[in-house]
């Protein structure tokens, strides 16, 4: 039985090496424990490590579907899921918010609305110090918004950046905005360290 008491956004934010996905799946872990039914999506762009689960930098996992970017409707859930499921289902939750299109905020509003608790993870800021993707609507939007830091791999500081490497060197900033990666790609850093 779903409680329309319950029903809220989150948002969980921050740059590269936060612990975004971290907090993300350790908030979901507690709604298992609670016997509650829960449904983690991911983008189909994000293939680093599974295409079945969410998986953070450092190995943690929890099983997840995949939704194409720019078919983030309820709809398409239903097809992915089926309306039973969904239906049945209390917390909803997307890990890389940043990769999905501008629809993934109608579709978080469409699943509030209907009583869930809806938990989006992902990057506030592209390498060049953009809003990225929807995130900044959802922040705005959100009940609840937690900016997490990391620490910056320059000065050991409180990170809030994600400096893009090309061998080992500053992207420049104009380059193209989605990338996927990780470790060698990015680093974590200060607004102080960070090379614009």
């Amino acid at each position: 039985m779903l409680h329309m008491a319950n029903r809220q956004l989150e948002i969980i934010t921050g740059c590269m090496f936060s612990g975004k996905t971290e907090e993300l799946i350790r908030r979901l872990e507690r709604v298992r424990i609670a016997g509650r039914n829960i449904l983690l999506f991911k983008p189909t762009i994000d293939d680093r490590y599974a295409s079945g689960a969410v998986v953070t930098h450092y190995g943690r996992e929890f099983a997840a579907h995949q939704l194409t970017s720019g078919e983030e409707t309820l709809d398409q859930l239903i097809k992915i899921v089926g309306a039973d499921t969904l239906a049945e289902t209390a917390v909803i939750a997307f890990d890389e918010g940043n990769f999905f299109t501008d629809r993934l905020t109608g579709l978080c509003q469409d699943l509030v609305a209907k009583g869930k608790r809806v938990i989006v993870a992902g990057l506030d800021l592209t390498f060049a110090e953009e809003p990225f993707g929807p995130m900044g609507t959802l922040m705005s939007l959100a009940d609840r918004v937690d900016k997490l830091q990391a620490v910056c791999v320059q000065c050991g500081g409180v990170a809030t950046r994600s400096q893009r490497l090309i061998d080992g060197v500053p992207a420049p900033t104009d380059g193209p905005v989605i990338q996927v990666g990780g470790v060698g790609s990015y680093e974590a850093r200060c607004r102080n360290c960070y090379v614009r």
